[in-house]
């Protein structure tokens, strides 16, 4: 909460890290948001780095919005402001990371150190006892700046597995937790990650709430991790003000099972802009909202293909709001959807709405993703991909992203009248000056699509 005689905003706070990705970061998270939330707290959850699935499980379990937090993608200001926001509502603050603890640049580690915030590192101690204890050390003294808050060992077997992990830490790294391997707080999964939150909502909850137990519950009693840790004091910083760029301009956006890949932080960020934002269903709805600009997000267009290939009136719906020169952003799936036709997981070829030259096709495993800036010509946004498809007999792209790290040409973008489209998936609020070009009236260049290249 604020202090009211000062500029800062002391809560508690915990950033749950671990040494890899797999290590069941965003179930604890979403139990122990769940726990706290049951003894009548207000908690804030954070996620760091590009992600949209966690954050809708996250949201769930704490019954508040889930934003991002990410050095390279928003800012240190955007990220210290939003930390400072939430401190002076929340009781707790939870920032769950991303794979492990000190990988990628910035780390879990850089943003948890920036903010001071302490770490609880989760570990599947699954075969090993004092390894884990000598892990957990090793992660605690790897860097000065970062203070490890205790172990969180996750799938331990029994009460003597306990004692052994933490008769082998030091003092200086305790044991928080112990977690007893539990079918009935798993979340379920999919090709991309978890499934969206709306689809098992039902399911959800009950294993948020047993998830609450289990969190409480441990082999060598009560888990200290129920009681709320330090306060950390949080400060505020001056961001530039949002120009109202889009003033009384309407949004329609595509949510539904096959598109739900949506940043809280883009919402928030077109209603800064002046514009008002309604939803649609590509996979259920017959007509397109009235709407000066559409955005198609990212989704799951693959498992839904035949039922979008079904809903001729809302794809006519749609090239004929490209036909009039509307601008539309297309990422990712929303690109898929665009496409003359994408091939499922099953092999099957479904005609989709052919408004770019181009065919899409699932590839099993393999994918690409990471951190790119998307080199629009209104402007550079930064983006990430994260996809299991390809495309084929595209356009000449306008441009690439630039990855973050590597040299190589990123994800190709592509404009066809009013339509953006591209693999990457904006953050809007790196320049909200770019996105408000982009959805009022983008740069013309691509090539037009003849009526005979359309698809029913």
């Amino acid at each position: 909460m604020k202090d009211q005689n000062s500029e800062v905003a002391r809560c508690p706070a915990l950033f749950l890290s671990a040494p890899s990705s797999g290590e069941g970061k965003t179930t604890f998270t979403a139990a122990l948001a769940r726990y706290f939330r049951q003894q009548g707290k207000v908690v804030r959850v954070f996620k760091t780095g590009p992600d949209y699935l966690d954050p809708q499980i996250l949201a769930q379990a704490s019954g508040q919005d889930v934003e991002q937090l990410d050095l390279w993608m928003a800012g240190e200001a955007y990220c210290r402001q939003k930390l400072y926001e939430a401190a002076c509502e929340a009781d707790l603050i939870l920032v769950e990371g991303a794979m492990g603890m000190f990988d990628g640049d910035p780390s879990s580690a850089d943003l948890a150190a920036r903010f001071n915030i302490p770490v609880a590192v989760l570990m599947d101690v699954k075969g090993m006892a004092q390894t884990a204890a000598a892990l957990a050390t090793g992660m605690a003294n790897y860097r000065d700046d970062v203070q490890v808050a205790g172990l969180i060992a996750n799938n331990c077997s029994t009460a003597r597995h306990a004692e052994l992990i933490r008769d082998a830490l030091p003092a200086s790294v305790p044991l928080l937790a112990v977690l007893a391997k539990d079918p009935e707080v798993k979340l379920p999964e999919r090709h991309l990650g978890l499934v969206q939150a709306a689809e098992v909502r039902d399911e959800l909850e009950l294993r948020f709430n047993n998830g609450a137990r289990w969190v409480a519950e441990g082999a060598l009693g009560p888990n200290p991790i129920t009681e709320l840790p330090q306060p950390v004091e949080f400060h505020p910083t001056e961001l530039p003000p949002v120009p109202k760029l889009l003033p009384g301009k309407r949004v329609a956006i595509a949510r539904d099972a096959a598109f739900s890949f949506i940043y809280d932080a883009n919402l928030h960020l077109l209603e800064q802009l002046g514009a008002s934002y309604e939803f649609f269903s590509p996979l259920h709805d017959s007509e397109l909202p009235q709407a000066d600009a559409l955005w198609l997000p990212g989704g799951y267009p693959e498992l839904h293909a035949e039922a979008l290939a079904a809903n001729v009136a809302i794809k006519q719906q749609i090239r004929d709001f490209h036909a009039a020169g509307k601008p539309i952003l297309a990422e990712c799936g929303g690109l898929l959807y665009s496409l003359e036709d994408l091939t499922d997981l099953n092999d099957q070829c479904h005609p989709m709405l052919g408004i770019i030259r181009g065919h899409g096709a699932m590839r099993g495993k393999r994918g690409c993703q990471g951190m790119q800036t998307a080199m629009l010509p209104e402007g550079e946004v930064q983006a990430h991909a994260h996809h299991r498809s390809r495309s084929a007999d595209t356009p000449e792209p306008i441009g690439h992203g630039r990855r973050q790290r590597h040299s190589a040409p990123g994800e190709a973008i592509y404009r066809v009248g009013g339509l953006t489209a591209t693999y990457l998936h904006l953050f809007f609020a790196s320049n909200p000056e770019a996105v408000a070009a982009m959805l009022s009236e983008p740069v013309a260049c691509g090539e037009a699509l003849t009526p005979e290249s359309k698809v029913s």
